[in-house]
């Protein structure tokens, strides 16, 4: 490794959380400190996005070193849209939203430039450890995180470790189907739980009832829509009624599957609040097996602008503690 950054005793690591408009990076203490941070756009389709993930790094360093020149850190995590080939850190898939990302070997590109041990991972797994460390999943050994945005993702920890499947693609519940007639998804599969439950269908949906209907869609955004369900709209209601619906069928499915003892729900989605939370409960109560349900909670997310960062930095301690070679 190189003396210039690491030090294997360092209290902070980097943390880098990679999106499609932004890449958040920050010096993180293990105790979720964040000590220094930046954003910078990502700039899809117009630069590498793998280059400009070591360039947020470089500016954080050099943000860093004006005021402590010796300062020196364990490692960097790093939080990625997309899959992720867990060992090798390579990007195996993404979508348009990065162009000509799939297929960047992250982990490379930074142990190359910084000479750190480097964990990349699915930006949802990340969260996950955000919310093990700090949030609803403190204590709790086996939960799942539920992110409901722009897509659905998924994070399952059992046992209090992340799974990670044959090569890091575990957690695809938007791709877990909750209608085998239902709409085609861009996965191949048929009435995928994305198709209901995030907030880009939600909206969809409700724009393609409202033109049903003869009715204005101006303006008709998922909050729109959760306004609208909140003081009884009808139209609103009845889109909001299936996205319960088609969430709560994979949270039973799920419950019967692992056995877990949380069922997190962050994301856009779950801005919608208790309303969205007391029915979605009463849903899943409907649909899962009583002697299945006694000990699982269903919480909103741990909410904080660097959840993401933080998560990826603590992947250093994770699997440090693990006994995870670096």
């Amino acid at each position: 490794m190189n003396a210039g950054w690491y030090d294997a005793q360092s209290a902070y690591a980097i943390g880098v959380d990679i999106g499609g408009t932004k890449i958040n990076a920050g010096i993180v203490s293990r105790s979720g400190e964040v000590l220094h941070s930046l954003s910078l756009s990502t700039l899809a389709g117009q630069m590498n996005t793998g280059n400009r993930a070591i360039e947020a790094v470089e500016h954080l360093l050099q943000k860093v070193v004006l005021e402590q020149p010796d300062f020196r850190v364990r490692g960097i995590g790093i939080g990625s849209a997309g899959q992720i080939e867990w060992a090798s850190g390579q990007i195996r898939f993404s979508s348009d939203l990065i162009p000509g990302y799939q297929g960047t070997e992250l982990k490379k590109i930074m142990q190359e430039r910084f000479h750190l041990p480097v964990h990349v991972d699915n930006d949802v797994n990340v969260l996950a450890l955000t919310e093990k460390r700090f949030g609803a999943g403190k204590g709790i050994d086996n939960f799942i995180c539920l992110a409901l945005g722009t897509g659905v993702g998924g994070a399952i920890v059992v046992e209090g470790r992340l799974v990670h499947g044959a090569w890091g693609g575990a957690g695809e519940i938007g791709h877990m189907s909750v209608n085998f007639q239902g709409p085609f998804c861009i996965c191949g599969g048929r009435g995928c739980l994305e198709q209901y439950a995030s907030g880009t269908s939600i909206a969809r949906r409700m724009r393609e009832k409202l033109i049903s209907e003869g009715l204005p869609v101006e303006d008709v955004d998922t909050r729109e829509v959760f306004a609208r369900w909140q003081v009884g709209e009808p139209l609103a209601s009845t889109i909001m009624e299936e996205t319960l619906a088609a969430l709560g069928t994979a949270i039973a499915s799920l419950i019967h599957t692992f056995n877990p003892g949380l069922i997190v729900i962050g994301g856009g989605v779950a801005e919608a609040g208790e309303l969205l939370f007391d029915r979605l409960r009463q849903e899943v109560r409907s649909r899962t097996m009583a002697s299945m349900l006694d000990v699982v909670r269903i919480e909103p997310a741990y909410q904080g602008n660097w959840s993401g960062m933080i998560g990826a930095a603590l992947q250093i301690w994770e699997y440090a503690d693990e006994g995870v070679q670096l």
